[in-house]
């Protein structure tokens, strides 16, 4: 069964192979979202981009669906939708990733940082 680690957490839970990634975060009193997102989220249809995570190996992961690709196909294949993400292997997971170093520090941003935005 794989393993699957959440890194901010520090905590390594073994999962069914196949098993949700956002199913497995909240069955274990993980909180993928920041307040308001915890209360306007799409409830895991791929629909509204705030379970997003990065992975240190992305084929740990089922292939992206097509709404996984739209909202995060820009910013590489390490960040996913946990709604949309199935188990396969075992996989470190960092929740909330663009907070790790502050929002304007994601390189997507950098060129708002040189426009003095």
């Amino acid at each position: 069964m794989p393993l699957v680690t959440f890194v901010k957490q520090e905590l390594s839970i073994e999962v069914p192979e196949g098993a949700n990634l956002r199913d497995v975060a909240l069955e274990n009193k993980i909180d993928l979202y920041a307040f308001p997102d915890s209360l306007l989220n799409c409830r895991g249809r791929g629909l509204c981009g705030t379970c997003r995570v990065q992975v240190d190996d992305h084929r740990a992961l089922s292939e992206r669906t097509i709404t996984d690709e739209k909202k995060n196909g820009w910013e590489g294949k390490t960040y996913r939708l946990a709604c949309q993400s199935q188990v396969l292997d075992d996989v470190s997971v960092v929740t909330s990733p663009r907070r790790v170093r502050g929002w304007m520090d994601h390189s997507t941003y950098a060129t708002m940082k040189k426009q003095g935005a």
